[in-house]
């Protein structure tokens, strides 16, 4: 604690006890720029992190890179640094046919089909989003009227096994494998949830996931959807809107407390 992190390049007092976690760090300062006196703090690597404010609190954007093991090196690092509370903001492909091009899924729970949770937790250990962040994310989208489906994902460590995968040895397991998820109930897929998950719980601090849909096959998306075009904006919006509830919510939980400590003296 109080060291500079090592893949970061942060320390304590640099982060806000509230972070959110894009993927691509193109888009941290589209994030950043949502909040208050934002400023860049690093950018190393994969990881590129800005601080401002919302409300008064100091809240962050640091980017994870592509994928559970650089997520896990993300998520301990902000957590050594002070982050208490952490939103990934991203992208996914829809498995249920009713979710459309730029609808918002808000992450129940992550099913393991990654790697990196494995390091972290036993098999049945389950990747499950902080109530209270879940619960701000879909209040904040019912608000706004953004569309937005609360459930169950996919983490995969192979994009291009999604993607391509008659171009995969194991052609007919991959496919069988997806199929299962979906028929299982997974609505979506996408790749780091369930390790921020996982490693959040370990770690003892909340978190939670919303996701912008930009690969649906209810419409016929066929490839991949122009990177500089992506429907994120809602999604953005939400994660902020959230973080904004969630500092709400706690600064009246606070006076609460202090209102009851008040009268029992």
């Amino acid at each position: 604690m109080g060291e500079r992190q090592y893949h970061l390049q942060v320390e304590a007092g640099d982060i806000g006890g509230y972070v959110l976690l894009p993927g691509d760090p193109g888009r941290c300062e589209v994030i950043a720029s949502r909040l208050d006196g934002a400023r860049r703090i690093a950018a190393h690597r994969e990881f590129t992190t800005y601080t401002g404010s919302l409300d008064g609190v100091d809240v962050s954007v640091t980017s994870t890179g592509i994928g559970g093991p650089s997520t896990a090196i993300a998520v301990e690092e902000l957590v050594r640094a002070g982050a208490r509370t952490l939103v990934r903001v991203g992208s996914c492909g829809a498995l249920d046919p009713s979710l459309r091009f730029g609808d918002v899924v808000v992450v129940q729970a992550a099913a393991r089909g990654d790697g990196t949770p494995d390091h972290y937790a036993p098999a049945g250990f389950p990747a499950v989003a902080d109530l209270d962040v879940v619960l701000a994310l879909r209040e904040t989208a019912r608000v706004a009227g953004h569309p937005c489906r609360v459930g169950v994902v996919l983490s995969n460590d192979a994009f291009y096994a999604e993607m391509e995968p008659e171009s995969f040895p194991e052609e007919g397991l991959i496919r069988a494998r997806w199929d299962a998820w979906a028929r299982a109930g997974c609505i979506a897929a996408e790749m780091e949830s369930a390790t921020l998950l996982t490693v959040a719980a370990v770690r003892r601090v909340r978190a939670g996931a919303v996701l912008a849909v930009i690969d649906s096959a209810s419409e016929g998306v066929a490839g991949l959807p122009d990177a500089r075009r992506l429907p994120v904006d809602a999604a953005i919006d939400i994660a902020v809107g959230g973080v904004r509830r969630l500092i709400a919510l706690e600064a009246a939980a606070g006076r609460d407390k202090g209102a009851t400590g008040a009268a029992d003296r």
